[in-house]
Parts: structure tokens; C-alpha cells; sequence
């Protein structure tokens, strides 16, 4: 892996160009790069007077120690032990007014880092702190985004097994895990009107970057919940709306994975309605009840009272379904999980008056949804398929 450009910017010095203001009082002292002419400010909190070491990101500037970046990441540990370039006297020339700011410029070396200075911000503040670890909403996932990217590209084992477990606590491997996200998203969407948690795109992108393949199946699936409008031309008031400074698209494998999964989707949840009116549970319903010698039988036991009345429910269901979700193409449509809950809760145990026959709706739903989790994966082509967790899995 190749090192970062280490240099000693050798056209640095502190701005006193005669057309700028005074600066308020406790205001960092700006830098000038005079080979182009940029303003560098030091970072707020990420500025040591006893660093050893300067490091550079956009036009932010952070001192801070040689040890501490050598513990922590192998990348900068090799960087260090390698043998540093001298200094000129026409860069310390340069650099005079830095000493103003405690800086020994014969001494200390600074660091070209080709990162955003927020992402070298926030790695540099979770190495000192440790990584402030939100809610997974949308804020929370730029500053770990961040964390994640740069403890990957700089070996940072430690931090980046921290920003993913994080990150999967919102893009999780276990369906239970899954259904509390949902709770939690549709808790805020509820009372907010806004999304909660940040583009799937983002975290598809993120986690091809830094190769976290676990982020993977969650993600697209949550993406392919959308219609191609919402993620191709979404409005301001969509849930997927970017800002034109930060939108982001998938690559064009990824691409193409997301349209053949969309289109297994559909058919997912065509399936599913057509097969809960299958009725093969109330046949091995009226098996017991045969053998039962037609005495009269507890709801208690699991057996069907009213095959012909439940028969007829669950026909009206599922017309009632293929309107909902196939023709008026109504919230969940092109959600299967969303869709497997819900009709298991078509005909509840509170209201039914065949218990049996709702419970058993409950339990062919749950299986359901266990079995279309598993096969997330697949449906997205992902290269290495995850092993995805049933609800049983935490």
C-alpha cells in the first residue's frame, strides 16, 4: 500500500495580505499555501501544542502525536519507521511564522492526507476519545461513515470493527434484528415525516469501499423497497432526495443487481398472496378433526371448526390482498417482508372466531418471512452471500 505524500509544504506561511481584516480575537491565525494559494485553518480540537506531528486534509491542519497514530494503525506505524526526508532551510524560511504557533518546524513533520477533513477529524478525535457511536440516523452515519473509511484505508483493525458493528445494528444479518430497525424507522417516519435512516446507496457504497460485505444484503434490500422514480428522480420530499452536492449512485454491476432483484421481488410477493389461499392448513385441519370422531374439539387444540367458513376467509383475503398490494400498489408493495407480516395479521386471534386457523396464518407467515430473509442474497446476486439469520437469531 502506498504512503501518503509526506512533504513539508514548502509554501507556508501566516497570511498577511494587506487587503484581509484583522482577525477577531482568539481566532486560529490562518496559513497561507502560497503554491496555491489556500487558506489553512487548524482544527478546533484536534490541535496539540505538543504534537509531533502535522497532519494535513483540505485546508484543515491537526497536530497531533506520532505515538499515538503509530499504536493505533499499522499504516502509520510502517510510515514512521521509515526513514524521513530533511528538512531545506528555504521551507523553514517558509514556515517561520508557524513557530508563532508553537510549532518546531526543523523537527516536525507534516502529512499530505488525501481525505475529507471532517473524516480525518473524526478518526482522529475517536483515536483520542474513542468513536462517539449514535443512533445510526442520518447524522451519526456520516461521522461513522467517515470513521470506517479511513480505519480501513489506514489499518486501524480495531476502530473499523467498532464503526461496523455499529453500522450493522441499522443494516443487521438477523431478521429480529431487521424488525426492530423497522420499528424504530417507522416510530420516527411516523412523527417526523422524514426518513431516519441515511440512503441505502450511501451504505451500499461505503461498504464496497471498504470491503464489509455484512452491510450488503440489508442495504439493497432497503433500496429495492422503492420505486425507480424515488431512486432514480426522487423530489425534495422523497426519502431518498440527495442534495446535488452529495449525491451518490451505485456502480453499474450494482446497478444491474438491484433491477433483477426488484423484479424477483415482485414475483416474491405475488407468490406469497396467491399461496395463502392455498388452504393446505385447513386440509390437515379437517384430518384431525376427522379422527376426532366429529366430538366437539377445544379451540385450545389446533384444530379447524369451520373449514368451509375459513375456507371462504381466506379467499376473500387474498382477493382483498392482490387489490392492496397488486393493483392499487399501496404502501409495502414492494416490500415482501412488510407484506408477509401483514397478512399474517389478516385474520388476528383477538377478532377471529377460529383461532386455529389464525394462528396457523401467523405461524405461515412467520416461516415465510424467515425463508424470503434467507434469500436476500441471492435475490441481489451479491458475489459472496451473506448467511442471513432467522428471527430466532439475535
Amino acid at each position: 500500500m502506498s504512503s501518503p505524500l509526506v512533504t513539508r509544504f514548502k509554501h507556508l506561511s501566516t497570511s498577511s495580505l494587506a487587503h484581509q481584516s484583522p482577525l477577531p480575537a482568539r481566532t486560529s491565525p490562518l496559513v497561507l499555501d502560497r503554491e496555491t494559494g489556500v487558506l489553512l485553518k487548524r482544527h478546533n480540537d484536534m490541535w496539540f501544542d505538543d504534537g509531533s506531528v502535522i497532519c494535513r486534509a483540505e485546508d484543515t491542519l491537526f497536530r497531533v502525536h506520532i505515538s499515538q497514530l503509530a499504536r493505533h494503525s499499522v499504516y502509520f506505524r510502517d510510515m514512521f519507521a521509515a526513514p524521513q526526508p530533511p528538512s531545506s532551510n528555504a521551507a523553514n524560511t517558509r514556515y517561520e511564522e508557524l513557530r508563532g504557533l508553537g510549532v518546531n518546524i526543523d523537527t516536525t513533520p507534516i502529512i499530505y492526507l488525501h481525505d475529507s477533513a471532517e473524516d480525518v477529524g473524526n478518526l482522529f478525535t475517536a483515536l483520542y476519545d474513542g468513536p462517539t457511536l449514535g443512533d445510526n440516523g442520518k447524522q451519526d452515519f456520516r461521522r461513522v461513515e467517515g470513521i470506517l473509511r479511513l480505519s480501513n484505508k489506514y489499518i486501524i483493525d480495531s476502530l473499523k470493527a467498532k464503526a461496523l458493528a455499529h453500522l450493522s445494528k441499522a443494516w443487521p444479518l438477523s431478521l429480529k434484528a431487521w424488525d426492530t430497525r423497522e420499528d424504530i424507522a417507522r416510530t420516527h417516519e411516523l412523527e417526523t415525516n422524514h426518513r431516519f435512516y441515511p440512503n441505502p446507496i450511501a451504505v451500499i457504497n461505503i461498504a464496497r469501499e471498504t470491503d464489509a460485505p455484512s452491510l450488503l444484503p440489508s442495504a439493497f434490500y432497503d433500496l429495492a423497497r422503492h420505486s425507480y422514480t424515488q431512486i432514480f428522480e426522487p423530489s425534495e420530499d422523497d426519502f431518498l432526495y440527495q442534495p446535488p452536492s452529495s449525491v451518490q449512485s451505485l456502480s453499474s454491476a450494482d446497478m444491474q443487481r438491484l433491477c433483477l432483484a426488484k423484479e424477483t421481488i415482485q414475483h416474491a410477493i405475488t407468490s406469497l398472496i396467491q399461496a395463502m389461499g392455498n388452504s393446505q392448513y385447513l386440509r390437515h385441519a379437517q384430518y384431525h378433526s376427522v379422527q376426532a370422531h366429529s366430538r366437539r374439539v377445544s379451540i385450545t387444540t389446533g384444530v379447524c371448526l369451520s373449514a368451509a367458513t375459513c375456507r371462504k376467509d381466506f379467499s376473500e383475503l387474498v382477493d382483498l390482498a392482490t387489490q392492496h398490494y397488486l393493483f392499487d400498489r399501496e404502501r409495502g408493495c414492494l416490500d415482501p417482508l412488510y407484506v408477509a407480516e401483514e397478512l399474517g395479521q389478516l385474520k388476528s386471534t383477538e377478532f377471529s372466531e377460529c383461532i386455529a386457523c389464525a394462528r396457523s396464518l401467523e405461524t405461515w407467515a412467520a416461516r415465510e418471512r424467515e425463508r424470503m430473509w434467507k434469500l436476500i442474497p441471492l435475490w441481489f446476486r451479491l458475489e459472496h452471500p451473506t448467511a442471513l439469520e432467522s428471527t430466532s437469531t439475535g
